[in-house]
Formats: structure tokens, sequence, C-alpha cells
């Protein structure tokens, strides 16, 4: 693999500032395993190796079992697993990280804000697209995840 240049450090400014929103997100009034559980869904659409670990072994570390997590590709096959509410927000992250192909119908907003009030919809599509963001970067910046450097 070719050595790429750290964005981080090249962009230390805006990354910052990803990062604060990110840190807002973790006290929010979204519970932080719901946003832990939408960052890893979206990481697993995007394919970054690197969130998808940070994420997993992050819902490991709060409790998440083994189960769930291995089920979170598949979550709409998984039946009481997952709440409605989870359902919904993860419904909420393949629409928006899929924006391209799905311009996010009436139906879906409408099935997402049927369990989430305004503040809740409009951080967890924050969340969403933070972590859409996240892992553009960590893709081409081509991040090595926890597991590879053991």
């Amino acid at each position: 693999m070719s050595h790429r240049i750290d964005i981080y450090k090249n962009a230390t400014e805006p990354y910052n500032g990803l990062l604060a929103i990110n840190a807002h997100l973790k006290k929010s009034v979204l519970p932080a395993d719901l946003v832990e559980l939408v960052f890893l869904r979206v990481s697993l659409i995007n394919g970054c190796a690197y969130c998808i670990d940070k994420h997993s072994r992050d819902l490991i570390k709060s409790g998440m079992s083994i189960d769930k997590l291995l089920l979170v590709p598949v979550w709409y096959e998984a039946g009481a697993l997952f709440t409605p509410r989870e359902k919904a927000a993860l419904a909420w992250s393949e629409v928006v990280t899929r924006i391209g192909e799905t311009t996010a119908p009436d139906a879906d907003y409408a099935a997402v804000t049927s369990h989430f009030n305004p503040a809740e919809y409009a951080e967890l599509t924050m969340a969403i697209a933070l972590m859409n963001a996240m892992n553009r970067l960590a893709i081409s910046g081509r991040m090595t995840p926890q597991a590879a450097l053991q």
C-alpha cells in the first residue's frame, strides 16, 4: 500500500471541526450507543475498515452482545434483536448514506420521524453525515484498523 498524506496533520483545523461534532454527538439528545450503532452501519455500507473496527470495539465495550453486533449488516432480518427505534435509525442511515440513489423519499422520512422528535432527527442525520465524511477521510487516507496493527 502506498503512503498517503496525513489529512489530520495537513488540515488540522477543519478536521478538529469534525471531531467537535463527534464530541457533541457523544453527549447529545441521542443515546451514545445508538450513535455508535449508526456510525457502524454507515461504515459497513461505505466499506471503511478503520471505522468498522473502531465502532465495533466501542459497541462491545459499551456492552453490545456479539450476536447483535454480527447482525448489524442484516438488521432488517434480525427480528426483535433491534428495537423499532434502532431499526428506524439504521434504515435512515442507509437512506442518507445512499442519498444519490435514494433521494431520501418522503416515506422514509416519515418512518424515521415517527420514532424521533425534531431535535433527535436532526442529530441523527448529523451523525450519519459526519460518519460519511469520516469514512471518506479514513478510506482515502488508508487509515489502518487497530486489528491490523496487532
